[in-house]
């Protein structure tokens, strides 16, 4: 009795668990998860599967692919490079083409004025002005598109003062014959009262062109031009007639008219 009355009356026992339990348990469960490994890799190996041989193709697969990469960025770089490489000659075509068909347009027209003049060299047609060197180098007429009108194509040249520009006017008139009498029809009549007489102005040659109507009771027999310079307006104006003949129309300078087909 005397040994009970020493302990106090709440004592409590508790129940400790050793150390060394909890470490067999760590312990198996450790040895049970690398079990359950050795036995996936056992099932893995047996299915065919190397787990070193895999990392090798992994490894050979990731240096192919960085050499692959290395070589699509090396061939999109020559791409872009024969991209640019194409447009600058195509574009250097376009350029050559327009230029060499400037230098074609400016060799035929050349070899017109060529031909102009060495056809003024060859031959002189009719009257002249000696002061201003004015000069009739071509007259031609050719149907209109409208029935009873004529087109006067007229090429006057100066001779005298190439440097200067040499003005005036000139008027038309046609010499025929009215329902059976001579008659001549004035500027204003062969132009519908439109005009009594028309400006001019050039420095070498001027190509001029005039519509004209012709009643249809009358018969035209010749064309008179009259020329008026601007220089000396006092002076008697360049007069000269031709006879009415109408032609198929082509091309006045440099130009000769197409041969009859047979």
């Amino acid at each position: 009795m005397d040994m009970m009355a020493k302990f106090p009356g709440n004592l409590v026992v508790r129940r400790v668990t050793p150390i060394r339990n909890i470490f067999l348990a760590s312990v198996c469960a450790l040895a049970a998860i690398l079990t359950l490994y050795i036995i996936y890799e056992l099932g893995r190996y047996d299915g065919g599967y190397d787990r070193l041989a895999a990392a090798a193709q992994r490894s050979e697969l990731r240096v192919m692919i960085e050499k692959l990469e290395t070589t699509n960025r090396r061939l999109a770089t020559q791409l872009a490079e024969l991209d640019t490489l194409r447009i600058g000659r195509t574009q250097e075509r376009n350029v050559l083409a327009r230029e060499i068909g400037d230098l074609q347009g400016e060799v035929a027209r050349q070899k017109q004025e060529l031909a102009f003049y060495r056809d003024v060299v060859a031959q002189s047609v009719g009257a002249h002005d000696p002061e201003s060197g004015l000069r009739i180098q071509q007259l031609r007429i050719t149907p209109s598109d409208h029935p009873g009108h004529f087109r006067v194509h007229l090429v006057l040249l100066q001779g005298a003062r190439p440097e200067a520009t040499v003005s005036g006017s000139y008027v038309l008139s046609v010499d025929g014959q009215l329902k059976g009498k001579p008659s001549t029809l004035d500027f204003a009549a062969l132009t519908d009262g439109r005009a009594q007489s028309q400006p001019f102005s050039f420095r070498y040659f001027g190509s001029l062109d005039q519509e004209i109507a012709i009643p249809p009771d009358f018969r035209p027999a010749r064309l008179n031009l009259r020329l008026q310079s601007g220089h000396k307006p006092d002076d008697a104006p360049v007069t000269q007639s031709f006879p009415w003949s109408v032609e198929a129309s082509w091309p006045i300078v440099g130009e000769q008219p197409p041969s009859p087909r047979r």
